[in-house]
């Protein structure tokens, strides 16, 4: 009988002492994910991008905005593109509108980009950056030239 508790008892002690490993190495990965530190160097590279929205240009009115945008990041905080934007159904003017210009990005992985089109164009953009720099969420916001929008798009990186 005393043989059958001291196997209990070291079988519940090694089980303690697995449990408080596992939770340790749980807390520490979830620490280490919490501490992820971004920069604009995390952007560097092409991405592609699905863009999405509506126009609001009187009240009751909304028009589809739907494109693709392919735009390069330096690492350093400036940016060059092409988007192809379809506008309430009308194709764009220019099938692939240039456009280029700057972005930056803080340790918390928010940030912010301006993008100035060929056509003149200003599109300032609120950006959160996840996957590891693999993605980024984009809302289009004010000010803008023309009328008011809701406007989101998904960056994918490249490979």
């Amino acid at each position: 009988m005393k043989s059958m508790k001291n196997s209990l008892k070291a079988s519940i002690a090694t089980t303690a002492v697995v449990a408080l490993v596992a939770v340790t190495v749980l807390m520490n990965t979830a620490a280490a994910a919490d501490n992820r530190v971004c920069s604009d160097r995390t952007l560097d590279g092409a991405y592609g991008f699905t863009v999405e929205g509506v126009a609001l240009p009187a009240p009751g009115v909304s028009l589809p905005i739907r494109g693709l945008a392919m735009t390069q990041y330096d690492g350093k905080g400036h940016l060059t593109q092409v988007d192809h934007i379809v506008f309430n159904g009308n194709p764009p003017a220019e099938e692939w509108t240039p456009g280029n210009g700057t972005y930056h990005v803080n340790a918390d992985c928010t940030g912010t980009m301006r993008i100035e089109t060929s056509a003149g164009d200003v599109i300032n953009l609120e950006i959160v950056v996840v996957k590891s720099g693999k993605e980024i969420r984009t809302v289009v916001t004010a000010p803008f030239i023309g009328p008011p929008r809701t406007v989101t798009s998904l960056g994918i990186r490249v490979d």
